[in-house]
């Protein structure tokens, strides 16, 4: 090996450790305040205000959500209703089920087996891959999803989605609970 190939490998190396020490973890969020609980938030009526950005950060749909949310027990359903600002709807029904240490699974039928996520103090992180329809095709995009409770009202949410590890866009929303 050259000395210009080891000069490359250490750089990358670098980069790969400092880009997996700056990445966040559930238990950054333990002691704060609200505590989130998934099954008290996510039961009755939310709505919701979204906006998807491509991987330049442009606005590219807008939309609303309307969810009925409800629990028997450790098993929740989350019927959204989505309005994207050309007109077109759609439909995703979770299938959640709470377990131990505030962990969750799910499916929809749009998601590619199970997302697993865990919450904890006022945050909720959800990994998933998602069938997104673009024009006439469907990929498979990793969600990498990220969920904040600001107070017993409003949570906000950010995704990054991407594909073979590229981020190739970004979902922000904003939810609002019925009181």
């Amino acid at each position: 090996m050259t000395l210009r190939h080891w000069l490359c490998a250490g750089i990358l190396g670098t980069a790969a450790l400092l880009g997996g020490c700056a990445s966040q973890k559930i238990t950054d969020y333990a002691s704060e305040q609200p505590t989130l609980s998934m099954r008290a938030y996510f039961n009755g009526k939310v709505q919701a205000h979204g906006m998807f950005q491509d991987r330049f950060g442009r606005v590219v749909k807008r939309f609303t959500v309307v969810m009925d949310c409800s629990w028997q027990g450790n098993n929740g359903v989350l019927d959204e209703r989505f309005t994207y600002s050309d007109g077109s709807t759609q439909r995703r029904v979770w299938k959640l089920k709470a377990l131990a240490d505030g962990r969750f699974t799910g499916t929809a039928d749009d998601v590619v087996g199970t997302a697993e996520g865990q919450e904890q103090g006022n945050a909720f992180h959800w990994r998933y891959t998602l069938r997104q329809p673009v024009g006439d095709s469907v990929y498979e995009v990793q969600m990498d999803d990220w969920m904040y409770l600001v107070d017993r009202q409003v949570m906000l949410n950010r995704a990054e989605m991407s594909k073979f590890g590229i981020t190739v866009g970004a979902v922000t929303l904003s939810f609002t609970r019925n009181p």
